[in-house]
């Protein structure tokens, strides 16, 4: 085979370019690689700043146009709205006693009830502890309270001997202990026993250990303040059994004269129901008062009952039973 003659590999002179696009039509163009200018690169800093953070771009509000400008929102100023009766000042009588004197309910009672919201004074409601009012402001109750006390019991009780009526003493047990449903007296109409009705049941009186007799236990403020409270003007009768002589004029000391821990006895009524038996009705309750009494014209008690209280009697109630207070019932 006879030798074809190569043509040698190269790029094209640069007389060859030119009629090349001489051909072409297209304009040269002027520089090249060669010679372009090429920017310096900066070396990396060694100590290069970090990036500024930026803040993140608040999201525009639906309906806002594109170009209009993003608003930022701010919150109105919180207002506090302030009782005309805390703008007051703080003098008067606490809105607690008040409710206590007018025997809307206890003083534990009235401060549960404006904790909660439910008193309002003169139309506004109190809610602070320990706020004072004129004497003279209107009270008012709200519904929720008054559904609380409409569901307050109160239980008349015949204490046996040997019970305690308040705090529970060693080897003795409180009559509260004998509020059983096996121990309900039953009336027709008469509410059944639930536990409920053993919370903050408590007593509104004394009688003590060696005593027997009515004894009331209630839920409701209103009665124990009825009963116990310092201007109390409900009187309890007694039928107490005497050993020892008692002349005219000891009578008339168990009537009037009388001082215990140095303090004088309000005026109390008690005459002779047979040869050893006295009656007492007094409209006050001091601790043993009827035997410290009896002690200091020279008698001594060998057996106490408690009958009445106010207008309540203890009537049939069997010893050791309970029952509840009536609706049309008051003291």
């Amino acid at each position: 085979m006879a030798d074809i003659p190569r043509k040698p590999l190269g790029l094209p002179t640069k007389a060859a370019s030119d009629e090349m696009l001489v051909r072409t039509g297209r304009k040269p163009v002027r520089g090249g690689m060669q010679n372009a200018k090429r920017k310096p690169v900066a070396p990396a800093a060694v100590n290069a700043a970090p990036p500024i953070a930026r803040a993140p771009t608040q999201q525009k509000p639906r309906g806002t146009p594109s170009r209009a400008p993003v608003v930022p929102r701010t919150s109105p100023p919180r207002t506090t709205a302030v009782s005309a009766v805390s703008k007051a000042p703080q003098s008067g009588e606490r809105i607690s006693k008040l409710m206590a004197a007018r025997g809307l309910c206890s003083r534990r009672e009235a401060d549960t009830y404006i904790e909660r919201g439910w008193v309002f004074v003169d139309g506004e409601r109190v809610t602070e502890l320990g706020t004072r009012a004129d004497p003279s402001v209107n009270i008012k109750l709200d519904k929720a309270a008054k559904a609380v006390q409409l569901g307050q019991m109160t239980i008349l009780l015949h204490k046996p001997v040997g019970y305690v009526s308040g705090q529970p003493e060693p080897g003795f047990k409180p009559a509260v202990t004998l509020v059983l449903p096996e121990n309900q007296y039953r009336l027709p109409d008469t509410p059944v026993f639930h536990p409920t009705h053993l919370k903050g049941l408590a007593p509104a009186g004394r009688l003590d250990i060696d005593s027997t007799g009515l004894l009331v236990l209630t839920q409701d403020g209103r009665v124990a303040r009825q009963l116990i409270g310092e201007d109390s003007t409900v009187d309890k009768e007694y039928l107490v059994r005497v050993e020892g002589r008692l002349d005219a004029k000891g009578l008339a000391l168990l009537n009037h004269g009388l001082s215990l821990d140095d303090r004088q006895l309000k005026p109390a009524k008690v005459e002779w129901l047979n040869e050893d038996q006295l009656r007492f009705v007094l409209n006050e309750g001091r601790k043993r008062q009827i035997r410290r009494m009896c002690e200091l014209v020279g008698l001594r008690v060998v057996g106490l009952k408690r009958v009445r209280i106010g207008k309540i009697k203890l009537g049939d109630l069997p010893l050791g039973q309970w029952r509840f207070l009536r609706d049309d019932e008051v003291f």
